[in-house]
């Protein structure tokens, strides 16, 4: 397999995952980003602790699916997530709020 044949492969596995992404993301309630995976979840603990004075932020994913191109099931029951980096958690918006009426503001 050539390097260029290894990039299509790649390229193409990708837009697979960005296609499922985008069909089950209404189905989830929260996106979580930590520095190394990005998941969608339905349920999600977030626990500060401290380790001698370092802050480290320990996370429990129920009902998730993990974006990575490498696994052959992204869909798992729950996820443990341990991590001294920045942790981003975002609730989704429900799919039957009206978007735009909502950028318009208030009336």
């Amino acid at each position: 397999m050539s390097a260029d044949d290894l990039e299509a492969y790649e390229a193409d596995i990708e837009l697979q995952l960005y296609r499922e992404y985008k069909d089950v993301s209404p189905t989830f309630t929260y996106v979580v980003e930590t520095e190394r995976r990005f998941y969608l979840a339905n349920e999600v603990q977030r626990t500060v602790r401290d380790a001698g004075g370092t802050p480290f932020v320990e996370l429990e994913l129920r009902d998730a699916w993990v974006w990575d191109m490498y696994r052959s099931s992204r869909f798992v029951s729950r996820v443990q997530v341990v991590t001294f980096k920045d942790v981003n958690i975002e609730e989704l918006p429900k799919a039957d709020i009206d978007l735009e009426s909502f950028r318009k503001g208030p009336s």
